[in-house]
């Protein structure tokens, strides 16, 4: 399982790379390979506000529906309108091409809130014993 070291974790399995005063979030590939094939994605909308861990957008999958919660405070800038046609990319790149959203951040503080990859990885120990 892939887990870039340069990124953010929460404990709903999201991703955050904070860039100044933005941040791009998605799913972590934990989390991809958990729900199975994804077959629908409802990202956020461009100018809205979401709170950290909140809900911001859903993934229906062959096995389930999931709620995703935004890792931090902030104002939607972007969203992936690549997923509307192919949300299969957050299986193959959930990093990379499989991105959610970008987010203007409110509150750098809430930064502190969220794991480092090795506080992630030592967490995902946790829940597979």
């Amino acid at each position: 399982m892939s887990l870039p070291s340069n990124l953010f974790y929460t404990k709903d399995h999201e991703w955050a790379k904070i860039e100044g005063d933005q941040v791009t979030m998605g799913i972590t590939d934990y989390a991809q390979a958990a729900l199975g094939d994804i077959t629908f994605i409802d990202l956020p909308k461009i100018g809205a506000q979401v709170k950290q861990a909140q809900w911001c957008a859903t993934v229906e999958s062959v096995k389930a529906a999931s709620d995703v919660y935004a890792p931090l405070s902030g104002e939607v800038l972007k969203a992936n309108v690549a997923l509307a046609e192919h949300p299969e990319l957050v299986n193959k790149s959930a990093y990379e091409q499989g991105w959610f959203a970008v987010l203007k951040i409110s509150d750098q503080l809430e930064k502190n809130k969220l794991m480092n990859a090795q506080n992630y990885a030592e967490y995902l120990k946790t829940l597979t014993k």
